[in-house]
């Protein structure tokens, strides 16, 4: 059997990877994670349609007791984690000078790297047990600094560092780690996430035109985390992006402010 765990997986990429893991076959288990349980028990109904065995767990990553109790709950069903997904997060937009108060800024990074760094340290022990895959759904962001998200970025930056050092300490334990970066996404993450206020943004502060299906960007995740890739750079700008920062810094900013909303 190969269990799977995704948090944030009521809606977007981690919901689309879930239905594409149940379409893996009848050895695989999901158990998939969010706040919203009736949106998750709406996913459970595709993936068990497809062959999956699926728990649903109510799991606020970014509450610490949520993320343990998600890996207790996973190992009571199924006795075995093989795969763990760190998908769960939050996006935002905001000149930083626009922001009068910071507590949202210190909220963002609960959710995104801590509630990351909570699962994995509840989630690992068991992990070394089936030498399984450890997953971060990171982002462009947190490759490169883009502006009007110094807050989303730091939060990815974070995790990028987190998970890149962990990586190494791990090599002999047969436990992979896989960093994605997806770039924009056709999501409503952007919609919902933080503005300056530190309330529901209602709009996308990006350039969402060619924005990449949640279809593909799943794709390229799943297929990623079973060959154990290091990273997955998902578009030709990302790895342009990745590269061209080492020797030629001054045109990834303009890259950068390229990506903003025009309008």
């Amino acid at each position: 059997m190969n269990v799977i765990v995704i948090t944030g997986a009521s809606d977007g990429i981690g919901a689309e990877m879930a239905r594409q893991w149940a379409g893996r076959g009848k050895d695989v288990a999901l158990v998939l994670a969010a706040r919203s349980v009736d949106k998750l028990e709406a996913v459970a109904t595709e993936c068990k349609s497809r062959g999956a065995q699926v728990l649903v767990q109510r799991c606020d990553v970014g509450v610490q007791a949520d993320c343990i109790a998600l890996v207790d709950a996973a190992l009571k069903a199924f006795g075995r984690i093989d795969t763990f997904v760190n998908n769960a997060g939050m996006s935002a937009h905001a000149t930083f000078e626009d922001v009068t108060d910071l507590t949202w800024y210190e909220t963002l990074m609960r959710i995104n790297h801590w509630g990351s760094v909570w699962c994995t340290h509840a989630a690992l022990p068991h992990l070394k047990k089936t030498q399984g895959r450890l997953v971060a759904v990171a982002s462009l962001a947190g490759l490169v600094g883009v502006p009007g998200r110094t807050a989303y970025s730091a939060t990815k930056f974070a995790m990028t560092g987190f998970f890149e050092a962990l990586r190494v300490e791990l090599q002999n334990s047969g436990v992979s780690v896989t960093i994605a970066y997806p770039g924009v996404v056709a999501t409503e993450i952007r919609y919902r996430g933080f503005n300056a206020a530190g309330q529901a943004a209602g709009k996308s502060g990006l350039d969402e035109s060619g924005a990449m299906s949640v279809e593909e960007c799943a794709r390229l995740i799943v297929q990623g985390t079973e060959a154990r890739q290091r990273d997955i750079v998902m578009s030709t700008k990302g790895k342009l992006g990745r590269w061209l920062k080492l020797i030629a810094p001054g045109m990834v900013d303009k890259m950068a402010l390229k990506a903003l909303n025009k309008h």
